[in-house]
């Protein structure tokens, strides 16, 4: 039987204050990523430092190759030694030193050649070969953080944590960044774990998402599935603007329900001009058009209710257009 690549077991950490995870069970294959996610202070960024080893959980436990992870309370330098983690903060780059001078140190001196080499194909990887020999300080928020991951793969680790790896890096270049990620992956077969603020900027990335809340594991699974079919309408809320109804409000949808709230995501919304002799009633307003870039926001209102919808088609609808609609699709809770 092979062996269990990296699990977490029955994992707990509360903290005095609040805050913490509870019961965390886990199994992580090698050479996936897997992004959690979750609203501010819902354990995700303690979950990645208690499968590093930055913190000693108070029972459970985390298993690499089914060996023990062991915390700072039984390692004198906390951290798996197979594993590498990339936070927010820039306290390992020495920001007056050059590039490839901050992703060579780990690497040792015993074959220059050969250090030079893999310092090179790490920041090729990452598409910063050009700035090798500029100053950290002279770089952007977003060439830093690739710096420090490219620091983080230089010794080959086998699993790689990130902590808001996008969070300084400017959206014309996060997809460069995810997609650099991605092939790495694919290449080496390194296995990433990362937490996100933005569950939308992942779920093109992740091969699983992770969906905590209050310090508990919610949901877990292939990210088309939980986007097109949440099990909680927390999931539901945390990954888009989605249209929360209830029970009365459904009716005018034209859903009948017994449950307490319809979940209904904008694209989900068919709808078009409302033909000569619709009864008011079935009649929705379009109160604002909200421009998004290659699609606008529709807000549309019947009785008082608002729903938003997505027009692909600019410009079709305007202010004070009447529309009849048809939910394609809803998820009740």
């Amino acid at each position: 039987m092979a062996k269990k690549f990296l699990q977490t077991n029955s994992l707990t950490k509360v903290f005095p204050g609040g805050g913490g995870v509870k019961d965390i069970d886990l199994d992580i294959k090698a050479g996936e990523i897997t992004a959690i996610i979750g609203a501010s202070g819902s354990g995700k960024s303690t979950l990645l430092s208690l499968i590093y080893g930055l913190l000693s959980p108070d029972s459970g436990e985390v298993r690499f190759k089914e060996e023990r992870v062991w915390g700072p309370e039984e390692k004198l330098i906390p951290g798996h030694d197979a594993m590498k983690i990339v936070t927010q903060a820039e306290d390992d780059l020495n920001v007056f030193a050059k590039v490839r001078d901050n992703v060579s140190i780990l690497l040792p001196n015993t074959n220059l050649k050969a250090k030079q080499e893999k310092t090179d194909q790490v920041l090729a990887q990452l598409r910063m070969l050009a700035l090798a020999d500029q100053r950290v300080a002279d770089l952007s928020g977003g060439e830093r953080q690739r710096v420090a991951i490219a620091r983080a793969l230089v010794t080959s680790p086998e699993v790689l944590l990130l902590d808001e790896p996008f969070n300084q890096v400017d959206t014309s270049f996060r997809d460069g960044l995810q997609e650099d990620i991605r092939q790495i992956v694919k290449e080496t077969g390194l296995t990433v774990i990362m937490v996100s603020h933005d569950p939308a900027e992942v779920l093109s990335m992740a091969d699983n998402l992770l969906v905590m809340q209050n310090g508990k594991l919610l949901e877990y699974g292939e990210p088309r599935s939980v986007f097109n079919e949440p099990q909680n309408l927390y999931t539901a809320k945390l990954l888009a603007k989605c249209n929360i109804l209830n029970p009365e409000e459904a009716r005018l949808c034209g859903i009948k329900t017994k449950l307490y709230h319809v979940m209904i995501y904008p694209e989900w919304i068919d709808y078009k001009n409302a033909p000569m002799g619709t009864r008011r009633s079935r009649k929705w307003l379009v109160n604002q058009v909200l421009f998004r870039g290659f699609y606008e926001e529709l807000l549309i209102e019947n009785n008082g209710l608002t729903l938003r919808v997505l027009n692909i088609q600019k410009g079709k609808y305007v202010i004070g257009s009447k529309l009849v609609i048809k939910v394609l699709k809803w998820v009740e809770y």
